[in-house]
């Protein structure tokens, strides 16, 4: 059955309808499909601005500056045009915006990070580079840095003579990377990269007696030479050890630098305590015994067996070994001595952890991402 006029008339406006949808649909989903595009490719849309602005045989100068460094676009065509599209004067224009960068970053609080331990016979050097966020210092340059700070931290003058010493911070900034250049410029250049701040916090070297050994432990271990907290021990003998002796006196170490990290020591001994600890010491636990009510008498004797107590806390020698609890640190070094026929002492020793003394900064994951976020735009 055919329709009339008036079902005619209704199927084209029918079809006029569907193709006004039909458009409009089209143009909502080109809208979203840019929109999109807009959103997940930024760094297309740089390399395209760059690209059109740039004569076209620097291309690959971009692309290649860009993959050699991880610089933005923006900043790695603003380089070669400074430089006249001379490379090497483009590496060397990136790397002091790197040095102005990692000084605007410097505000940013870092106390997430890294420390690295090298050694070698009769020295230990520990280096800890700080990071803003945990991800950074997953990094690999990250930790390749970490790494060589350690390793050149061998050759850094300390502070004073003898062992347990921090590095003059001047001479471990100047200290030469293999590569070239100072570790200074290799921070400030990773900073750059990884567009957070990045600080060379400080450095230490330990060295042992001569014919002595050094012990030393990574606890969390992110890699060979690298962890969240290092410790590290040097001991002596009276003999010099060689084969199984040599290897069981090496082993000691490892261990004891096992109870450095683990029982966290702050004195090697009971005359290393220093007198300002020995006296807020003294006077908190004067003050708890005054509380019982006991005669003065009396409470001189309670402070000075809870003097004994705390000095069994802090003093290495004079804690409970850690694998054994029956023994002090200094019985086992004693009867490791006896069995070898040889006096072994614990000269000194190093406990490094990432962000000790700085304070943690708090923020929810809200303001996390907004600050990530706003990095990436700068």
């Amino acid at each position: 059955m055919r329709g009339g006029p008036s079902t005619t008339n209704h199927c084209a406006q029918e079809q006029h309808v569907n193709n006004t949808m039909s458009f409009a649909c089209q143009t909502l989903l080109r809208s979203a499909v840019a929109a999109l595009t807009h959103a997940a490719a930024p760094q297309q849309r740089l390399f395209a601005a760059a690209a059109a602005a740039a004569p076209a045989s620097s291309l690959a100068l971009i692309k290649q500056l860009r993959e050699a460094t991880g610089a933005p676009i923006g900043d790695v065509k603003t380089a070669l045009q400074a430089a006249d599209w001379d490379l090497d004067a483009a590496v060397t224009e990136l790397r002091k915006r790197g040095l102005a960068a990692a000084t605007k970053k410097a505000s940013r609080h870092a106390a997430e990070g890294l420390v690295g331990l090298a050694t070698r016979e009769g020295a230990a050097a520990v280096v800890e580079v700080n990071s803003e966020t945990d991800f950074v210092a997953r990094n690999d340059q990250f930790r390749a840095l970490v790494g060589a700070a350690a390793a050149v931290a061998l050759d850094v003058t300390a502070l004073r003579a003898g062992q347990g010493c921090e590095l003059e911070p001047a001479a471990l900034q100047a200290a030469s990377m293999p590569g070239g250049g100072t570790l200074a410029a290799a921070v400030a250049d990773l900073a750059g990269s990884v567009r957070e701040n990045v600080q060379l916090r400080r450095g230490f070297r330990l060295d042992s007696p001569v014919g002595g050994v050094i012990g030393g432990y990574l606890h969390l271990r992110a890699g060979e030479g690298l962890g969240r907290i290092a410790g590290v021990v040097a001991l002596s003998s009276s003999q010099a050890l060689q084969g199984p002796a040599a290897e069981q006196v090496q082993e000691l170490a490892h261990k004891l630098a096992m109870q450095v990290v683990g029982a966290a020591p702050k004195f090697l001994d009971r005359s290393a305590v220093s007198a300002e600890a020995l006296d807020a010491e003294r006077s908190v636990l004067r003050e708890q015994a005054l509380k019982s009510g006991k005669p003065e008498k009396i409470v001189d004797k309670m402070v000075a067996g809870r003097l004994d107590k705390y000095y069994g806390e802090v003093c290495l020698l004079e804690q409970t070994f850690i694998m054994d609890g029956e023994l002090k640190v200094q019985d086992v070094l004693a009867q490791a001595g006896k069995e070898l026929g040889s006096e072994l002492r614990l000269t000194d020793f190093l406990r490094v952890q990432v962000g000790e003394g700085l304070e943690q900064e708090q923020k929810d994951f809200a303001a996390e991402v907004a600050d990530t976020l706003k990095a990436a735009a700068a």
